[in-house]
């Protein structure tokens, strides 16, 4: 290029053109901080200039939720202060404020949300019960400028299903009738929950296995081998063994964090509630056992938001432990996600709880080697914990000989969709679904008979009635295109639209996909659209599927094809006598 053409398309800057206010800027850019706003967040989360720890990144959503609860949604305004208050950019806030669904950012020139909002589950159970005509009967019975009402991913609650949250108070089998009794109560606030105190759990021999492995009289290496002849595995969904994650996390330098995962969104399931709502003592003594078996500095509790009531119920366990002198003052961290099912994901969830975006970390390294705070982290699940003290009061025989069908251990199944007894029951791992419904859910609802099952939520696949004598288990499934996962089974029957259950389930996907990876953000996306035709192009579903499995980041987006995979698989007469054509 030569000088004259350099001159035509980069002027040179002389003294006559140089523009003095935009060369010397008199305040930073972007809007000004209001300081009113300044000391109304000192008012409400404490004076940083007096105590610097709260200006931890680490606490930024805790900061975000105590803004969201106390004033309804997040203004700008009040976002601002916050970067200010803990001396980060304001896109740091401003991007982790956005990317969870339950803080409600207003822009400047935006209006605040009404005081009340609803949340109408649209999880595939809640939609098989009625979700989206309930949903439509609400929208047209209130006032809008009053109360809005927001479709919501699975809320845990399939077994009551179709479930709207009313404020924070969840309501069960919800008909606009029981909605508009709730709103006139004002009964916004999480329902009760009756659970066993610490002094009913101590004298039920409670915390004996804590006592006996700090004082010496149980070794790691012991509880280690009873973890392994039990067989107990993550029952969070990967099921891996976890005596070997203990050994995994123990063979890294100190120091070592331990953090359980309450984020149980998967759709269809609901067994972690049931256990915390029920005995939340031997879930902490469970978890504390294992951040002694690593020598934890500090054992990290994630409770997904949804379980407003059980956030009180574990903050007052807590509590009971550290005044009985079981734990130190904030030995145990108990923090709120903030709706994103991604954080299931073990490394998104210790994203959050470092205060960023809920996304997946590259791997490796793996969390065991650099987790929180960048340092060898152990990842439990709340039910996985949870067995660990009676499988050392009773035996790790006695939980290794419960299987069926030559497997070993109990599962927890969530059920829901087309049974009678929808709930989480208890049975032997190997069992199969046939018998699962019989023996255990007292058969298929009145007047349904079995189409199909998710076997593991709907992450985990699809089968049809004719495969419903597979045990279900790990390592049982894969050869059919499923996995058990965290033991979600929604039952279909010959009623439901498959069509629908498709649409649904990627919805759900391409709804919850962090942005993070293009296979997973643009795929699911494109799945859903493919999905929503007159007609089914099988050829371009498998090729998409097979993008998503191979490049996507994490099992969001390779496990988001599972369900339609199945259905193009096993499903092809059902769908054509629902009047789906589908070509290839």
């Amino acid at each position: 290029m030569t000088d004259t053409n350099k001159t035509r398309y980069e002027p040179a800057m002389t003294a006559q053109t140089v523009n003095p206010k935009r060369r010397f800027r008199g305040k930073p850019r972007g809007r000004e901080l209001d300081n009113d706003e300044l000391s109304a967040l000192r008012q409400l989360l404490g004076d940083e200039r007096d105590h610097p720890d709260l200006c931890r990144r680490d606490l930024l959503i805790e900061h975000l939720h105590a803004i969201q609860d106390g004033r309804g949604h997040l203004p700008l305004t009040a976002l601002r202060a916050l970067a200010s208050y803990m001396n980060l950019p304001m896109a740091a806030i401003y991007e982790t404020a956005t990317f969870y669904a339950h803080f409600d950012v207003i822009h400047d020139d935006q209006r605040a949300p009404p005081a009340i909002t609803l949340r109408v589950c649209d999880s595939l159970s809640c939609r098989l019960a009625g979700a989206d005509a309930l949903r439509a009967r609400l929208e047209a019975g209130l006032d809008a400028s009053e109360v809005r009402v927001l479709r919501a991913p699975c809320v845990g609650r399939c077994e009551t299903a179709p479930v709207v949250e009313v404020g924070h108070r969840h309501l069960g089998h919800a008909t606009s009738e029981r909605v508009a009794a709730t709103l006139a109560t004002g009964e916004l606030h999480p329902e009760p929950i009756d659970w066993s105190r610490l002094v009913d759990y101590r004298a039920a021999g409670g915390h004996a296995l804590l006592a006996d492995c700090r004082a010496g009289r149980v070794s790691v290496e012991a509880l280690m081998h009873e973890m392994e002849e039990a067989g107990l595995r993550g029952l969070g969904g990967a099921g891996f063994p976890t005596f070997r994650k203990w050994h995994f996390v123990r063979a890294e330098p100190g120091p070592r964090y331990c953090v359980i995962n309450a984020d149980e969104g998967e759709p269809g399931t609901f067994k972690d509630r049931y256990y915390l709502e029920r005995e939340p003592h031997r879930f902490l003594e469970g978890a504390l056992v294992s951040a002694w078996a690593v020598e934890a500095e500090a054992l990290y509790i994630y409770l997904r938001d949804e379980y407003p009531g059980l956030h009180r119920v574990l903050r007052e366990a807590i509590g009971e432990l550290e005044t009985a002198g079981l734990i130190a003052p904030g030995y145990v961290v108990l923090r709120r996600g903030a709706g994103a099912y991604i954080c299931g994901e073990e490394s998104a969830l210790i994203e959050s709880l470092e205060g960023k975006p809920g996304k997946p970390r590259h791997r490796p390294p793996f969390v065991a080697q650099k987790g929180l705070f960048d340092r060898p982290t152990l990842v439990n699940n709340v039910e996985t914990v949870y067995w660990i003290p009676l499988i050392h009061t009773r035996g790790a025989e006695w939980f290794a000989s419960q299987g069926r069908h030559g497997r070993k251990g109990l599962r927890s199944f969530s059920v829901s969709g087309r049974v009678r007894y929808p709930g989480v029951h208890l049975a032997p791992a190997g069992i199969t679904l046939r018998e699962l419904v019989d023996e255990y859910c007292g058969g298929m609802a009145e007047g349904h008979g079995l189409l199909g099952y998710l076997p593991g939520g709907a992450s985990g696949g699809i089968l049809p009635a004719s495969k419903a004598d597979i045990p279900l288990d790990f390592d049982t499934l894969q050869e059919h295109g499923c996995f058990i996962g965290s033991a979600a089974v929604i039952v279909l029957s010959d009623q439901d639209d498959l069509r629908g259950v498709a649409t649904s389930l990627l919805a759900f996907f391409a709804d919850e996909s962090c942005g993070q990876c293009t296979p997973c953000r643009v795929g699911s996306e494109k799945m859903l659209a493919l999905l929503e035709r007159e007609e089914w192009d099988a050829a371009a579903l498998t090729r998409l599927s097979q993008v998503m499995m191979d490049a996507s980041i994490c099992g969001l987006g390779q496990a988001a094809p599972n369900p339609v995979l199945g259905l193009l698989k096993d499903f092809r007469p059902e769908l054509a006598n629902q009047n789906l054509i589908i070509r290839g």
